[in-house]
């Protein structure tokens, strides 16, 4: 339930759906398992587990939707072996040469054969409507997986515009000041890593495990390089890796929010699932308007 990544979007627009009626949408995709021939299957889950049986899950002005994703693994060198052959022994037999188009048909014929004895892989994607604040936050590790969800609920609700925010001043200059001239925000503590870049060289000094405010940290950054990637604690309860496009990767909630919902029995896994969402929710949402904040706030 606690987020591991953080990537935010804007909400362009109120969103007035009830949850009865978003659920009665997802409802069109809920998710089944990969046919025998299909390569990629996604669709919605209940977010607090099968026992649920809901595909949204309402707390506090704020929705929470989980979308499940199973693939077939099929080995590209598997397919490019078996392509050789075939075509090996076409050249053979026929005394020709096969040329791309028929090549890819090829391809295409020995995929469809192999996909039904393929091995599956699945992994689900978290992702929460902040309503009254306007927020969409997916718990995402690639930009892809993001898109794919928003992209789904989009199809799913007919409108779904979304926008990733936009800030007044750069990411990257404001945390190479906040190394170069020591002045972090007092609600705000460095942490031992960051990656450093060269405006337009793609070469990244990578800093962990060290002191960020060190003479070593210090001249790369006076050699002209700028922070790509800063780790911060905020407020002492929550850790991340800041990233310059805003993404908010490996989260750390601190151990006494964890334990803030301890007094709720074991055995009643929707009630604690609810109220770690809620504790979640309002952490990752006060973190997220101060990260706004940080940056000259949301530009218009």
């Amino acid at each position: 339930m606690w987020f591991k990544t953080i990537r935010a979007y804007r909400l362009s627009q109120p969103f007035d759906l009830s949850p009865e009626t978003l659920g009665e949408q997802l409802a069109q995709r809920a998710f089944s398992p990969c046919a025998k021939s299909q390569p990629v299957s996604i669709g919605w889950v209940p977010p607090l587990g099968s026992e649920s049986g809901e595909l949204v899950h309402a707390a506090g002005g704020r929705l929470l939707l989980k979308l499940r994703r199973e693939e077939r693994l099929l080995p590209a060198t598997v397919v490019r072996e078996q392509l050789e052959e075939k075509i090996a022994e076409i050249e053979e037999r026929d005394g020709r040469k096969v040329y791309r188009k028929e090549r890819l048909t090829l391809k295409d014929e020995i995929v469809q054969d192999c996909l039904p004895r393929a091995f599956t892989r699945s992994g689900s994607v978290f992702a929460y409507l902040d309503t009254r604040a306007n927020w969409v936050f997916v718990d995402a590790a690639s930009a892809s997986r993001a898109e794919e969800l928003l992209n789904l609920l989009r199809e799913c609700s007919g409108s779904f515009p979304v926008l990733l925010p936009q800030v007044n001043d750069a990411p990257a200059a404001v945390m190479t000041n906040w190394l170069v001239h020591r002045n972090l925000p007092d609600d705000f503590v460095l942490g031992g890593e960051c990656e450093l870049r060269e405006p337009g060289d793609e070469g990244v000094v990578r800093c962990r495990g060290v002191d960020l405010l060190s003479e070593e940290v210090e001249t790369h950054l006076h050699a002209g390089r700028q922070v790509a990637r800063l780790a911060l604690t905020w407020e002492d309860r929550v850790s991340f890796l800041l990233a310059e496009d805003l993404c908010l990767r490996r989260l750390r909630f601190a151990d006494e929010l964890l334990q803030e919902n301890e007094d709720i029995p074991e055995a009643d896994d929707a009630a604690r699932l609810d109220a770690d969402f809620a504790l979640m929710a309002d952490a990752v949402t006060g973190l997220q308007e101060r990260i706004l904040a940080l940056f000259g706030g949301e530009a218009r």
